[in-house]
């Protein structure tokens, strides 16, 4: 069923940093509007599926494999698998000089676990969280049943206070409470613990020049859209503080059919334009924009 045709099944919501309901509008887009909190300038996404529908109806398989990623999810996530791992080895340089010797690390919205395999690299003791049960099994093929979990973050049989890193790549953006979720991942890491969260920033050059074909608005996914002054804000409400942020290492390898893909909903000319970059197969390419934010935290003293 299209988004159109669910517009009767979406809610109205209140801004999920400060609970109000005073907004300023930014744009329409069919059923949904980005709009900006004029209390704490979080911009989020109202109406949208209600939160117990989020999971099966955006995250199924058809999420993991899409025949329209320009407006949800991926064209093929698990052939893109080498480009990840590629992408997280060159993103350790975040971390590096934040962690000690390896230990254990938690990735929640693990997917198809592609970093968990380049932590373990490094010589990590891994686990992922993963709600969306089609990706969580491959996951699990890899790392281990054991150590690969869904359903409830805390209800998924996590040892609390356990983990030396917690991390939430390109994650946060996508879950209806992302209080909860720093709250959650709070109570998983030890007291001396590190987070690391990955978001996409909305006052980048790339999201004011592009606007409303700016690639991250994805409305059925993306219900979220922070920029450093709102994560921060985020992670002060839920016991967290701010130790470093860069969007350096923000970008990601791409295939050109990605690039290609992703041209098609600036202009459909510049999509012709760099169509000839198909034809390089999945060779991956390293695309930064600079439009997302890595940032580090640690428990709040």
């Amino acid at each position: 069923m299209s988004d159109a045709a669910r517009e009767g099944e979406l809610v109205d919501v209140a801004c999920g940093l400060c609970g109000s309901r005073e907004r300023r509008l930014r744009f329409k887009d069919g059923p949904y509007s980005v709009v900006t909190c004029t209390h704490c300038d979080l911009t989020y996404v109202t109406p949208r599926r209600r939160d117990d529908a989020l999971l099966a109806e955006v995250y199924d398989e058809r999420y993991w494999r899409s025949d329209a990623a320009r407006e949800r999810g991926y064209t093929d996530y698990r052939a893109d698998a080498e480009l990840y791992r590629e992408t997280y080895r060159r993103r350790w340089a975040v971390l590096a000089p934040h962690i000690g010797a390896p230990g254990r690390v938690l990735d929640v919205g693990c997917a198809a676990g592609y970093f968990l395999e380049v932590a373990r690299e490094k010589g990590w003791d891994v686990f992922g969280y993963e709600p969306s049960a089609p990706i969580r099994a491959t996951a699990c093929a890899a790392l281990g049943a054991e150590r690969v979990r869904g359903g409830r973050l805390l209800d998924a049989g996590f040892e609390r206070a356990s983990f030396d890193l917690v991390t939430l790549w390109d994650v946060l953006e996508h879950v209806p409470d992302p209080l909860a979720t720093l709250r959650a991942v709070g109570e998983l890491a030890k007291p001396d613990g590190k987070l690391l969260v990955e978001t996409q920033n909305v006052e980048s050059l790339a999201a004011r020049a592009l606007g409303k074909r700016w690639q991250h608005f994805k409305h059925a996914e993306h219900l979220h859209h922070f920029h450093l002054g709102t994560l921060t804000r985020a992670l002060e409400l839920t016991g967290w503080r701010l130790v470093a942020s860069t969007k350096r290492f923000g970008g990601k390898f791409v295939s050109p059919g990605f690039i290609v893909e992703r041209a098609k909903r600036v202009h459909p000319i510049l999509s012709v334009a760099v169509s000839p970059l198909a034809l390089l197969g999945r060779r991956g390419i390293y695309v930064n924009p600079f439009d997302e934010w890595i940032v580090i935290a640690e428990r709040a003293r």
